[in-house]
């Protein structure tokens, strides 16, 4: 059986999965991340799947999401973007260190996933956080820049009223750069790397995780550590091959 509970970890709520009757022990942990205008609990089948393996699964809810929404119009969410990827980034070394000194996950077994949003700030962790042990990320990308400017043309092309001018929209630019994995790859560290990608996702660019991927393999040590799974028919949208290799990826390599 398995648990599933509510807590808020340092003032962020969260989904906390375990196998029942071992709240107390040791476990290997895996923090799950939402994506844009998502929240926590529409990834419960992952936390589900996860803890009957024995894991600890957190699936907190990222700024201005879910339980964090507070009064955050739907347009100031969008324009956040970045902040919301930056602490989210943040709030899983938060999450790392305060269940860490609760004593219940094992340190040299942590994993991290998500979805979209959720991806792109797995990538922004794996170029912080040397802990991370294995990683999926499904439909994400790890150029910040280049997927930044990206999304503005979008809104161009959307003829979407842009807010920012030339200099706030730098400094966006300033403060994501130190997180784009792109820059350094040899942070990868030889980790074991699943990706998953539509090739007709029209959120978030299939070309730009798939050049990372053909780039990031040249580096590893083990190619067989890192893996790009292209979906052809599921756009936007996780497909339950993905929920099922996520969940035998992190079986095989945490």
């Amino acid at each position: 059986m398995v648990t599933i509970e509510t807590r808020t970890i340092d003032n962020i709520p969260v989904l906390h999965a375990f196998e029942t009757g071992k709240e107390n022990e040791k476990l290997p942990l895996m923090l799950f991340i939402h994506g844009f205008t998502s929240a926590k609990e529409h990834n419960l089948h992952f936390a589900y799947a996860l803890a009957q393996k024995g894991y600890r699964v957190v699936l907190p809810d990222m700024l201005h999401h879910g339980e964090r929404m507070s009064d955050v119009s739907g347009d100031k969410r969008m324009y956040s973007f970045w902040d919301i990827v930056v602490q989210g980034i943040q709030d899983i070394h938060t999450l790392v260190q305060s269940l860490d000194l609760e004593g219940i996950i094992d340190p040299e077994r942590v994993g991290v996933s998500g979805t979209s949003m959720g991806g792109i700030i797995t990538f922004g962790a794996l170029s912080q956080y040397p802990y991370i042990k294995a990683a999926v990320t499904l439909m994400g990308t790890p150029y910040y820049e280049d997927f930044a400017y990206w999304q503005i043309e979008k809104m161009k092309q959307q003829e979407v009223s842009f807010p920012f001018s030339e200099e706030a929209l730098a400094k966006v630019i300033s403060i994501i750069k130190p997180f784009d994995l792109t820059s350094c790859m040899e942070k990868l560290d030889n980790r074991p790397l699943l990706l998953w990608h539509s090739k007709i996702d029209e959120v978030v660019p299939f070309s730009q995780s798939c050049d990372f991927y053909r780039k990031a393999k040249a580096v590893y040590k083990n190619p067989e550590k890192i893996q790009y799974i292209a979906d052809e028919t599921s756009g936007h949208k996780v497909s339950r091959t993905a929920y099922l290799e996520t969940v035998k990826w992190f079986a095989k390599y945490l």
